[in-house]
């Protein structure tokens, strides 16, 4: 337990405050059994320390953080950690990475009925299924998704420039108004361009080609041990994982074939699907459909997209900027809205009604003329024209 507490300190001490994301007064942190996830390296660890700092202090005692791939668990059980913590007078316990701690739902329902007055926060990876876990927590949990940095975060985070979240309602009625604000403080197009390229996790610090690595660490270990866990892969197949998102990536975005793929790949199509499914739990992929409605669970996708821009270039694969600006777009929207594949109609319908094109600034409305409730979003623009918005404009919806 003293080991837990050294940790604790060491770790809260050396935690920055300077930029705190808004996901932290998002959190209900009060509740009994809060539960935080996301793909690695989008911020939780950091989001939970800050919060333990700015609350607790660095001192270990009402609050205690630990890492549940500690070599402490291997010897003692959370059980146990628990019931040491509440005679001791703790309150709240943070658990990071949780999924490394085997039946950790079993344990933590049964600290939650012993010790009704403790708190437990935990984080875990965005494949972590926590409805469906061994125990069912579904009517105790309070479940928060973190995402990474939309390009309005990005501006504050890299840039410290704070500007106010817009709905996508706002952004479509009212564009002129938001680009004027917006452009009285920066030139958003240069710095957009700058985000598509390293902006989406918060851990870029100037150096390019340390910030591709470390995604592509990232990615590696979503495959290798997350997705083997958690997506039932077997480990034989990872390498062929990694081809399949390389072969992606090199042709996004992909209308799929899955009998080329399957053979490419050397599977049989229902393990294809199955791994293109948990790819897209991983946030590594998006899969756009025709109709969310009538999606069926082994239903092939009608185009695939690499989960956000940064990942295309850590990937190393050849530049297509419209590949890039819709994957933009779709990383965006996906976070709150529906969005589905527009066919012959728009590139993109969204929450069933609002039908979208992307492209540059010479994007016409040759396609989508006589569609009602229709929009562009066209790159290398400051400001609107009409009902053309600029593509960073998709950026300000969190």
């Amino acid at each position: 337990m003293e080991t837990l507490f050294k940790k604790h300190h060491l770790l809260i001490s050396q935690v920055s405050t300077s930029i705190i994301r808004e996901a932290m007064d998002a959190i209900a942190w009060d509740k009994q059994l809060v539960a935080i996830r996301g793909s690695r390296g989008v911020g939780k660890t950091t989001l939970m320390r800050q919060y333990i700092y700015m609350n607790y202090g660095v001192q270990a005692g009402e609050a205690l953080y630990c890492l549940m791939d500690s070599m402490y668990f291997t010897t003692h059980s959370l059980l146990d950690l628990a019931e040491r913590f509440h005679l001791m007078g703790g309150e709240h316990l943070f658990l990071d990475e949780v999924h490394k701690y085997p039946d950790w739902s079993k344990e933590i329902k049964e600290i939650i009925d012993l010790y009704p007055q403790m708190r437990i926060t935990f984080s875990g990876s965005s494949l972590l299924q926590i409805l469906n876990a061994d125990a069912d927590l579904s009517r105790r949990v309070r479940s928060y998704d973190l995402a990474g940095l939309s390009f309005r975060e990005y501006l504050r985070f890299y840039h410290g420039l704070t500007l106010p979240v817009f709905t996508l309602e706002e952004i479509l009625s009212d564009p002129d108004s938001i680009c004027a604000n917006v452009c009285e403080v920066c030139h958003p197009q240069l710095l957009f361009e700058a985000y598509l390229k390293a902006g989406y996790y918060p851990f870029y610090d100037g150096d390019m080609e340390d910030y591709y690595d470390r995604i592509e660490n990232v990615v590696n270990f979503i495959i290798d041990q997350e997705m083997t866990e958690f997506c039932g892969v077997d480990p034989a197949n990872t390498r062929k994982l990694k081809a399949m998102l390389m072969f992606l990536s090199n042709n996004i975005p992909y209308e799929v074939n899955i009998a080329k793929l399957s053979s490419y790949l050397e599977l049989n199509k229902a393990t294809v699907l199955s791994y293109l499914s948990g790819l897209k739990k991983a946030e590594l992929l998006h899969l756009l459909y025709s109709s969310n409605i009538s999606v069926t669970k082994m239903q092939k996708p009608d185009k695939i997209y690499i989960h956000n821009p940064n990942i295309l270039y850590a990937l190393g694969t050849k530049e297509n900027i419209g590949t890039v600006r819709e994957c933009f777009f779709v990383n965006q929207l996906s976070n709150g809205h529906t969005v589905e594949y527009g066919k012959s109609t728009g590139d993109f319908l969204i929450d069933g009604h609002i039908t979208i094109e992307v492209g540059g600034k010479d994007k016409s409305f040759g396609q989508i003329a006589n569609i009602p409730n229709s929009y562009v979003f066209a790159d290398e623009m400051e400001f609107p024209v009409g009902k053309k918005l600029p593509l960073w404009l998709a950026g300000f919806l969190y």
